[in-house]
């Protein structure tokens, strides 16, 4: 079987799906595959900073985002000598509509850009779609092979394939194009423990002691943890049970103590191996990668999808005319990466620095928590806190929507 499409973009995630909807909106013929059969596992990435509410607004998606579950963080903090928070990054200095971080569940913002996306005729969404292969011809990518479940293998030519498929894709391996990797001294095992909605918590405050660090992330009912402990432990964490992973968790975190009972076994536990890369080239003819497919990101900071969007907005803005006319080239797909490589770079040295200077230590057994000359200079110089949470809300090279993507205010039908 052989089907036909302008862009086919792989990978139903924030990137692709935003893509998708832009490029749509632009009247492009587009296809998007979802190799599941639908958005929901838990853990995905669930922050929507400030830079991609204001995205949303400018789409007309504003009221629909606004009417989904969710909590907001307006504060990332680190616990003082005495234990008690104190913020590195105040969002709320942020001279932005809205100046907080969104925790949502991802699959509530997949479905609402799908939601919208449908509206545009040009745009078709195939789920339990995975991809096969890259049709070749001439040294180009001519578009994908596919197959949905139980089905036979399809053909789907396109003037331009776009990998957004994640930190492990299958499109950017295809193609041959392999990223940097920069070495990092942790990875991360998410769970969900219940939470008192009457306490309120605007703040994300890691909890560090020596050898031990967990984020705790409010939520809608229950708090979302990463503990973090040094790279390749999953295999012994896993061996030493469930009890002694309570025991962990407690003493990393003693205000959940009461609740790590909750958690029934490892099997509850998801393990994130953490990477951090980038591709030195981030397309080739007929194929682009965007996203954790461009470069995966540490969890630091929440913004990995943050990054991801803006990736997508700046394809959509500088492809749609080439797209239209039928020239998309490989200049036109140089000036993609050209632009989103710098903000990528500064954020990945950041969470590097991280790494190096906080993370390690903490869990090296060296340090229970920041420097002290760090926590002097913001105790000293608190407006310094402007500056991470303008990298973190904001980012480096923020992304407007196009022109001719803009729409006014829709509420959720």
């Amino acid at each position: 079987m052989t089907e036909r499409t302008t862009c086919v973009v792989v990978g139903g995630g924030p990137a692709g799906m935003l893509l998708g909807l832009l490029l749509a909106r632009a009247g492009i013929e587009v296809t998007v595959l979802e190799k599941h059969g639908d958005f929901l596992r838990d853990f995905r990435g669930d922050t929507v900073h400030p830079s991609t509410l204001r995205l949303l607004d400018e789409l007309g998606l504003g009221e629909r985002f606004a009417a989904l579950p969710q909590s907001r963080l307006t504060e990332v903090a680190f616990p003082d000598e005495d234990g008690r928070p104190m913020v590195f990054g105040d969002l709320s200095r942020l001279r932005t509509a809205h100046p907080y971080i969104a925790m949502v569940p991802q699959w509530d913002l997949l479905d609402l850009l799908a939601s919208a996306a449908r509206e545009e005729t040009s745009f078709t969404l195939r789920m339990n779609a995975e991809v096969t292969g890259l049709i070749r011809e001439d040294g180009a990518v001519r578009g994908v092979r596919y197959r949905c479940a139980g089905g036979p293998e399809t053909e789907l030519r396109a003037e331009l394939t776009v990998g957004a498929d994640g930190r492990w894709s299958a499109v950017r391996r295809a193609a041959g194009l392999r990223p940097k990797e920069y070495a990092v001294p942790m990875d991360a095992w998410w769970l969900r423990v219940p939470r008192d909605m009457a306490v309120d918590t605007p703040s994300l405050v890691p909890s560090t002691r020596r050898g031990e660090f967990a984020v705790t992330i409010p939520r809608e009912g229950y708090f979302q943890i990463a503990y973090l402990a040094p790279k390749g432990a999953d295999a012994r964490l896993r061996a030493e049970g469930i009890e002694r992973f309570r025991e962990r968790l407690a003493s990393a975190v003693p205000r959940i103590a009461g609740e790590v009972h909750t958690l029934g076994s490892m099997d509850e536990v998801k393990h994130l191996d953490v990477r951090l890369n980038r591709l030195r080239r981030w397309h080739s003819t007929g194929l682009l990668c965007i996203g954790d497919a461009a470069h995966a990101m540490s969890p630091l900071g929440g913004v990995g999808i943050n990054l991801a969007v803006q990736d997508a907005v700046a394809a959509a803005r500088l492809l749609a005319e080439p797209l239209a006319r039928g020239t998309v080239g490989d200049a036109d797909l140089a000036k993609v990466a050209a632009r989103r490589r710098l903000p990528t770079a500064v954020v990945q040295g950041m969470q590097r620095i991280l790494h190096r200077v906080l993370v390690k230590p903490v869990l090296d057994g060296r340090r229970a928590g920041p420097p002290k000359p760090m926590m002097a200079f913001v105790r000293r110089v608190p407006k310094v806190t402007f500056l991470p949470a303008y990298l973190i809300g904001i980012g480096v090279r923020a992304e407007h929507a196009p022109a001719y993507a803009r729409r006014s205010p829709a509420p959720d039908h």
